[in-house]
């Protein structure tokens, strides 16, 4: 079985996967090696292909593609609605691999396609929609027309959509692409108003200077939070896409491996730390971004922001790099969300990246922070100095934010219950965020 993918209208390469061997494979095209704009799919499978035997190579390519598939329930109603195994990866991507997070168009070559996708768009309307939130209890969300209209990690039931003149369209074909991602509430009771807790989080990035992605809320009459695609830009010739991929593909993770202990909590395996980790995201950073120090700095005010929010959910895919030819590049923020307010709700209250060797977002200590400050190779007193401007920026920013964003529909007691938290751990760093710099480096 072979599949061929594409970026921009070029072919990058050909997938295959050996059905004796079980083996997978990726080979880059000799015209798209010839390209001066050439670039890899990520800094794990390489332009010029690594010294390592065919059983690592085909893990390599398995974890980079299987880290383009939904998560969760989704990825059960997608491998449901198209009768395949959730393990069968190629005939997921077959069934998913038109629309993607990224530039990557994935499927079969042109001479195996029977009937070839034209390009098409069909009017969503409000009502639809509404009907639909509505159905979840026993509809699949992401299942619409038959088709699943979702290939974008997570958990949280979204379709992709594209808009015009404040119309949605559900969109077919190579030559069109979604431009917005769609949110409704959870169904879970304990998570209502979770569209305007994301709202308010992603808002109070930009207001303290940290780029997220464009959101806002709107209802039909149901909330739903609708959110810019930072990989698509909307040109007169159309939908550009633009390939960018998250932490897990850029470091050769597993989906699996998302988390920092990648085995859970749990006393018998929380010393396993084999996932994501904020080390190496910055020791990433450092050997393949094109704008190291820059990214750098962007990446720990990411770091500082997860944890004065109470975002325990900030994970390896939560983290994405643009990709060109100049090397990655960091995307703006997304999937922010005050977890920290779920804490009743069987929603992790431990972090799913430590600060140091502390996952306790709201016990942290000078010397955590110094410690990731000595693993992550940054400078304490810019450690200490970031914590201070953005502890010191977030109360002072978020009342006239609040007042906003009632203003435009998000849920009062959810925004008050949020600013608990914030002012809560902004006051908790703020006394912390001096005795950085003072902890002596041989105790770390």
């Amino acid at each position: 079985m072979k599949l061929i993918v594409k970026a921009h209208q070029q072919t990058v390469g050909n997938l295959s996967l050996d059905s004796e061997t079980g083996l997978f494979a990726f080979e880059y095209a000799a015209d798209w090696l010839a390209l001066d704009a050439r670039f890899p799919l990520s800094p794990a499978l390489p332009l010029e292909r690594m010294d390592m035997t065919a059983e690592q190579h085909s893990a390599a390519v398995r974890q980079f593609f299987q880290n383009i598939l939904p998560e969760g329930q989704a990825l059960d109603d997608a491998a449901a609605a198209n009768r395949l195994s959730k393990s069968n990866l190629m005939g997921l991507l077959i069934a998913l691999g038109r629309e993607t997070a990224g530039a990557l168009v994935i499927g079969l070559s042109d001479a195996l396609v029977q009937s070839p996708v034209e390009s098409q768009q069909r009017l969503l309307s409000r009502e639809e929609l509404s009907t639909r939130i509505r159905a979840r209890p026993d509809d699949a969300f992401s299942v619409w027309d038959g088709k699943v209209r979702l290939s974008i990690a997570g958990h949280q039931d979204k379709i992709a959509v594209f808009e015009q003149n404040d119309a949605w369209y559900l969109v077919d074909g190579e030559g069109l692409a979604s431009t917005h991602i769609l949110k409704p509430d959870p169904l879970r009771r304990r998570l209502q108003h979770m569209t305007s807790n994301e709202l308010a989080c992603m808002h109070l990035a930009q207001d303290v200077g940290i780029p997220a992605a464009e959101s806002r809320l709107t209802g039909v009459p149901e909330p739903v939070l609708l959110i810019r695609r930072f990989d698509r830009v909307v040109t007169d010739k159309g939908v550009q896409r633009l390939h960018c991929i998250d932490s897990c593909q850029a470091l050769g993770l597993g989906v699996s491996m998302k988390y920092e202990r990648p085995y859970g909590d749990n006393r018998d395996v929380q010393h396993i730390r084999d996932g994501a980790s904020l080390p190496r995201l910055f020791a990433l950073v450092d050997r393949a971004s094109a704008k190291p120090a820059a990214d750098r700095l962007a990446l720990l005010r990411w770091t500082i922001f997860q944890v004065l929010i109470g975002n325990t959910d900030a994970h390896g895919k939560n983290v994405s790099f643009f990709v060109d030819a100049g090397g990655l590049s960091l995307t703006p923020t997304y999937d922010l969300v005050c977890c920290l307010l779920y804490a009743d709700a069987r929603i992790a209250d431990t972090l799913a990246m430590a600060i140091g060797d502390n996952f306790d977002p709201v016990g942290l200590t000078a010397y955590d922070w110094a410690v990731m400050a000595d693993t992550c190779h940054l400078n304490p007193k810019l450690v200490s100095r970031e914590l201070k401007q953005l502890a010191e920026k977030i109360p002072s920013v978020w009342p006239d934010l609040q007042r906003r964003l009632r203003e435009n529909g998000a849920d009062a007691d959810t925004l008050a219950a949020m600013g608990d938290i914030f002012l809560h751990q902004c006051a908790h760093t703020l006394k912390l965020a001096a005795e950085i710099p003072t902890v002596a480096r041989d105790l770390l």
